[in-house]
C-alpha cells in the first residue's frame, strides 16, 4: 500500500537518493524527462521545496517509490498557453519531478500520486493543475491521461538546464 506525504527535512538525504536512482535507472530508457543528478533537479531545489512543504514522497513498507512537487510556480512558457481556466498563481496547481522507482513501475503508483494532487486541489479550492512533459516522454502522457488531464498545446520552452526543449501542455479542470 502506498502512503503518501509531505516530505520533511530529515527526509532530504533519502530524496535525494531516490532521484539519484531514477535518474540511474532512466539512462537506457526509451523515453525519459532528461534528468541529471544535481542539475535537474538540484539538491537546492529540492532541499527548498522540502522547506516550503511542496514535495510530496510516496512510501511503500517505509521506502520512499515516488516524489513530486506540486506548487504555484511554472515557466514562462506556460504564459504562451490558451489555458481552459484562467487562474491566478494561488488558483492553479503545477505539478513538478513525478518519479517512481523503475522497479515499482507498472503498479499504479504515479496514477495514486497524481490523485493525491487532485484530491488536495479540490480541498483547497484551486481551479485548474497544469504540467508540461517534455516530447515524447509517453509514460508520463499516458499517466496524466489516465488521470483526466487533458492535452492543451506543444510549445518549445526554455529551461535554464537544458536550453530549448519541446514540451506538451496538459490541464485538469477541478
Amino acid at each position: 500500500m502506498l502512503h503518501i506525504r509531505i516530505a520533511c527535512m530529515d527526509d532530504f538525504d533519502n530524496v535525494r537518493e531516490f532521484y539519484y536512482t531514477v535518474i540511474d535507472g532512466l539512462k537506457d530508457a526509451e523515453y525519459s524527462p532528461d534528468w541529471k543528478k544535481d542539475i535537474y533537479p538540484t539538491q537546492e531545489y529540492l532541499a527548498e521545496s522540502i522547506r516550503k512543504g511542496e514535495l510530496y514522497v510516496g512510501e511503500t513498507d517505509g521506502k520512499i517509490v515516488s516524489c513530486m512537487v506540486v506548487n504555484h510556480e511554472y515557466n514562462e512558457g506556460f504564459g504562451k498557453i490558451n489555458w481552459s481556466v484562467d487562474a491566478r498563481d494561488g488558483e492553479l496547481y503545477v505539478v513538478h519531478i513525478l518519479g517512481v522507482l523503475s522497479e515499482y513501475s507498472g503498479r499504479g503508483i504515479a496514477t495514486q500520486m497524481v490523485q493525491r494532487v487532485i484530491e488536495t486541489a479540490r480541498e483547497n479550492g484551486i481551479k485548474t493543475i497544469r504540467l508540461d512533459v517534455l516530447d515524447g516522454n509517453l509514460p508520463a502522457e499516458k499517466t496524466y491521461v489516465k488521470s483526466g488531464f487533458k492535452y492543451v498545446d506543444t510549445i518549445d520552452m526554455f529551461y535554464e538546464n537544458e536550453g530549448w526543449l519541446k514540451s506538451r501542455m496538459f490541464e485538469y479542470i477541478i
